[in-house]
């Protein structure tokens, strides 16, 4: 069965069992996970299940619905999409045993060891801490200011700008609302701060 976790911030707020043929996302209390947010419509969006797949529907809303930084109106939802609606980030999580390897990278577990990626700070007063890459969601930046998400999906990293009226670059080069694939050894620029990807 598959689930969906809601973070604010970095902060997880809920997660949410999708075991119903509708879930309704939206500011109004009838909805089946509330956004209490102005930013966020009444009735925002709804995730459908049918048979075994999950897809997202954007409702017409205000402010619209991304997924993994590209706007949509329909989506065909894969294990580790990352949903935004205005501050709030969604994740999608599938359940592998009902998916099988036929859909796809993300459907199966390899055993052995797991070697995560982290990126390095290298200037400012953080210089030289690390963060290890070790959740399948990492928020980097600061709220409010200028936020990014760096997302890992079989040891491969994709970075997401989220907020922040700067670009978020990667070795100088904005990526816009684009969702950028990590390489050893890139640096991102946030506001200022510099970070150094490593890969696991």
């Amino acid at each position: 069965m598959a689930k969906i976790s809601v973070t604010l911030d970095g902060a997880i707020l809920q997660e949410v069992l999708i075991n119903k043929p509708k879930v309704s996302i939206g500011r109004r209390p009838n909805n089946d996970i509330v956004l209490n947010h102005l930013a966020i419509s009444g009735s925002h969006a709804v995730i459908e299940t049918q048979m075994n797949d999950y897809y997202l529907e954007d409702l017409g809303s205000t402010n619209g619905t991304q997924v993994n930084g590209q706007p949509v109106k329909r989506h065909f939802l894969q294990n580790g999409d990352v949903i935004s609606m205005a501050k709030y980030l969604i994740k999608f999580d599938a359940d592998s045993s009902l998916k099988g390897d036929a859909y796809g990278p993300g459907a199966a577990v390899s055993a052995g060891p797991v070697k995560y990626g982290f990126i390095k700070v290298l200037n400012g007063n953080n210089a030289g801490r690390q963060l290890i890459l070790n959740k399948e969601l990492t928020t980097v930046g600061s709220p409010g200011v200028q936020v990014a998400t760096i997302t890992q999906t079989n040891n491969t990293y994709f970075l997401t700008h989220v907020e922040g009226l700067k670009p978020t670059l990667v070795n100088d080069v904005a990526i816009g609302n684009k969702v950028k694939e990590l390489m050893h050894g890139d640096v991102i620029d946030l506001s200022g701060t510099q970070l150094m990807f490593q890969a696991g």
